[in-house]
């Protein structure tokens, strides 16, 4: 802690003698930069970095690149610039990528380095953009318009035969009736697949939109849960769809209940502004900015490995009474407002988190 109180009081120093659109031209690239000293002690980082890291600025400065990444750099030529790729790091967490990492000396400043970490995107968190599932949409909407009609003619069958049958019978036809409703129930939630209409999109305000769902999830499904809060109060309103919105986080909610099963456990949601986070368009012209993030983290077991990937697919479940049709509807209702929604495992001991990333509304 000595060296690198040193260290950061010498970068502090110095700070007048580095020019400001250097610095500015530092936070805004979109590649996870840090700068080592000769000692591998971090003395900073852009914003790129403190999303990759899951650390704020302040928290990397200080902090031996060994912790930050699993890697010294000490055997690494310290007056040439090097390129390793294919690299695997160690975040803290621990989280376990794939990067390439790109070093280059400071000449000013000898000994230290510019380290460029460009994460494999097969390694990064599993996320769903805006696009997926339009082959699930389909099939969707064809099993929809096939099925539902004739279950309307089935249950109105049930209910004639009832009218005329003994009491025993009876308990048949209203087993009939109750499926058919189940059916029903499910052929409602796969519709919203097919739903093609724009949303209309204005300022929400997340926290109220967090708390109306948590009341809800209290109340019922999550009733043997603890809840907990990390709010930024700070955080300016969201451009998003009200009603979508409580949607995601009360299909996440539920999700983290049956993670946790009957006995319990606790949920915590948390809100934070990231500063450079950003995603590529649709139509790969551009880059759309998504500041605020919503995490809805459990202390569940998470997604079994051979399924992790494809949490977010339509029909895909751990569960044994599962539908599978939770996250996909998650995933669908997050990018028609322009988001998107990663699912990771993090922290020790690890612990399963949902994040959103969306966009912010803007100022009038």
């Amino acid at each position: 802690m000595d060296y690198a109180s040193g260290r950061l009081a010498r970068l502090r120093a110095r700070g007048d003698a580095r020019p400001a659109p250097a610095e500015a031209l530092l936070a805004a690239l979109p590649t996870p930069l840090l700068v080592v000293d000769e000692g591998g002690v971090i003395l900073d980082a852009n914003a790129a970095a403190e999303t990759l890291l899951n650390l704020s600025r302040s928290a990397i400065i200080g902090m031996p690149i060994d912790d930050a990444t699993g890697h010294h750099l000490r055997s690494m030529p310290i007056e040439t610039p090097f390129v390793a790729y294919d690299l695997e790091v160690i975040l803290p967490g621990p989280r376990h990528l794939r990067v390439d990492m790109m070093a280059a000396p400071l000449p000013d400043w000898p000994g230290w380095r510019v380290i460029a970490l460009n994460v494999h995107p097969s390694a990064a968190p599993i996320a769903r953009r805006v696009g997926g599932n339009l082959a699930a949409a389909g099939a969707a909407a064809l099993l929809a318009h096939e099925i539902k009609n004739p279950l309307s003619g089935i249950r109105g069958a049930a209910q004639l035969l009832e009218a005329n049958l003994d009491p025993e019978s009876r308990a048949l036809t209203k087993l009939i009736r109750d499926e058919v409703d189940r059916v029903a129930q499910l052929i409602d939630r796969m519709e919203g697949f097919t739903d093609k209409r724009p949303l209309e999109l204005g300022p929400q305000n997340i926290h109220a939109i967090l708390e109306h769902a948590r009341s809800v999830a209290s109340s019922g499904f999550g009733e043997n849960i603890v809840f907990r809060e990390t709010y930024d109060p700070s955080l300016p309103p969201v451009l998003g769809h009200r009603d979508s919105l409580v949607q995601v986080v009360i299909n996440l909610l539920k999700n983290a209940a049956e993670a946790l099963g009957e006995q319990g456990g606790s949920v915590t949601l948390t809100t934070a502004y990231r500063h450079g986070m950003r995603m590529v368009t649709g139509n790969g012209d551009g880059r759309r900015q998504l500041p605020i993030e919503v995490c809805v983290i459990d202390d569940g077991p998470g997604a079994p490995p051979e399924i992790a990937e494809h949490l977010f697919d339509p029909f895909v479940s751990s569960k044994r009474d599962g539908r599978g049709l939770g996250l996909a509807l998650v995933e669908k209702l997050v990018a028609d407002q322009g988001g998107m929604v990663e699912y990771a495992r993090e922290g020790q001991p690890e612990r399963t988190v949902f994040r959103l990333l969306l966009p912010r509304a803007t100022r009038k």
